[in-house]
């Protein structure tokens, strides 16, 4: 689950604790350009309160309208879940500012089983991947243990959606430009790790919301078990250390790994790993070096921010471009 989407089920649970009627409602499917992915969150309640988001825009505020007449949230008795759709005309889309011909399916679930929502976020906290399973003809919604090749599934009579930890981000070395990193990320709903055996860094780290491992940088690899939701970024500088992080991440599920740079470095970088260690080719090819996308970015947030693009476009399963442009102001630092 991302940032957002954790925030709905925390309201839902505080709405129904304080005894609050409220609709579920979840993206099934989308076609076009669209604001929100499928399986995206938000909850509408009796009194037109709101949290989360399906679209970004005028589809809130039909859903807020039709809720007002008490057509979602059980006022009638009616709790069954429903299928709603929007954009399915050119005219329809246009009146509901969704772009480029986008369509979206919804499945609204009008009375949400509180305590299954609890148990969703027990569940969450342990660490677990979920499963949750809506069946619109029967009504019934269940909780399923999940797996990390997992993923959402519908076909117009069942919506599984798949919850759990948030993704993950290794960084390795604690300096300027991790500093930046992990507090953007975090924004972006990564759960951040740092590690950095140099004291002289790693004693300064402060940012709020990180953990650190107290690892070698290979050891921290191995320790957080990473699977398809995991990222790893090397920004030592240090060949000593990000080598040998890189060569127990490439070996993993990761869907994303990549290290601080210039061309010439990564180049090398690139022969060692395939010379001296136990590498595939397949597998040197997976690392995004010089890392982040061509943005011209020269400062550490800057550099920050190019890291975090390039990652969020692999994530989204978009082809990111090559990093060529990349600007590297440490590059000439290591040889």
């Amino acid at each position: 689950m991302d940032n957002l989407d954790t925030q709905v089920l925390d309201a839902a649970r505080k709405w129904a604790a304080a005894g609050h009627r409220f609709a579920l409602i979840t993206v099934a499917r989308t076609w076009g350009s669209a604001p929100r992915p499928p399986g995206a969150w938000m909850i509408l309640r009796d009194d037109g309160q709101v949290q989360g988001s399906v679209s970004g825009g005028c589809i809130e505020d039909d859903l807020i309208r039709r809720a007002a007449g008490g057509e979602f949230t059980g006022e009638f008795g009616n709790t069954t879940p429903r299928l709603l759709r929007y954009g399915v005309t050119a005219d329809e889309a246009h009146r509901f500012g969704l772009p480029c011909g986008g369509t979206l399916e919804l499945v609204l679930e009008p009375a949400p089983d509180a305590d299954l929502l609890d148990q969703l976020a027990q569940r969450i906290g342990t660490g677990q991947l979920v499963q949750r399973r809506v069946a619109l003809a029967s009504g019934a919604v269940t909780l399923e243990g999940g797996s990390a090749g997992d993923s959402q599934q519908w076909d117009g009579e069942t919506l599984v959606t798949l919850h759990g930890p948030a993704w993950r981000l290794l960084i390795i070395g604690a300096g300027q430009i991790s500093r930046y990193l992990a507090s953007m990320a975090q924004a972006l709903g990564y759960r951040v790790y740092i590690c950095d055996p140099r004291s002289e860094y790693a004693d300064g780290w402060d940012v709020p919301g990180t953990e650190r491992i107290a690892a070698m940088p290979d050891d921290a690899v191995t320790e957080l078990g990473l699977d398809p939701r995991s990222a790893v970024v090397a920004l030592t500088h240090d060949p000593k250390l990000d080598d040998m992080a890189l060569l127990e991440a490439l070996k993993s599920p990761a869907f994303y790994v990549g290290a601080l740079g210039s061309h010439a470095n990564n180049s090398k970088r690139r022969a060692r790993l395939l010379q001296y260690f136990d590498l595939s080719q397949a597998e040197v090819d997976r690392l995004h070096g010089p890392v982040g996308l061509p943005i011209g970015s020269r400062t550490p947030p800057e550099i920050a921010v190019s890291i975090l693009a390039e990652m969020t476009a692999v994530k989204n399963g978009q082809n990111s471009r090559s990093a060529a442009s990349v600007a590297d102001p440490y590059a000439c630092r290591v040889a």
